[in-house]
């Protein structure tokens, strides 16, 4: 498994699965790459509390408020839009990679925040889970989302 969150994102939302459950979770106000870095924490046998995920919620989410969902919701904006306009299809198209870029940059400032926590404890995936989407509803997608983690 690779250490950085970053290759682990990249890897775990490519498995069955892990997208829709990301995407449902977010439609429910979750930050998918808070999903991610838990899921990346609790296989890693991260110990789960309160006072280590408050930091990773504070960390992340006024980067998410003003950045990576500023440039989501411009993007989804101009999705029927640039269906008929080549040119903002293509704009459209840098903003994509612009959010996912910016995702990339949480990303790797919750690693850094996290880089000191030992691995001490059992895989607590579904922990991580619960608490860094405490809105989040949907159990069924939890529980998805800790399936594909623990998977090799």
């Amino acid at each position: 498994m690779p250490a950085d969150l970053w290759h682990f994102a990249n890897d775990f939302y490519q498995r069955p699965g892990v997208e829709a459950a990301c995407l449902q979770l977010q439609a429910q106000g979750a930050d998918v790459c808070l999903l991610l870095c838990a899921a990346w924490l609790g296989r890693r046998g991260v110990a789960c509390n309160a006072a280590r995920s408050d930091c990773l919620r504070a960390a992340a989410e006024p980067w998410q408020r003003g950045v990576v969902s500023v440039l989501r919701q411009i993007r989804q904006d101009w999705r029927t839009a640039a269906r008929h306009d080549g040119e903002l299809a293509a704009l459209r198209e840098q903003l994509k990679r612009l959010e996912l870029e910016a995702e990339r940059v949480q990303l790797q400032r919750l690693a850094a925040l996290s880089a000191a926590w030992p691995a001490e404890a059992a895989e607590d995936v579904l922990g991580w889970l619960e608490e860094l989407a405490p809105r989040a509803t949907d159990r069924d997608a939890l529980q998805r989302l800790r399936v594909a983690a623990l998977r090799p």
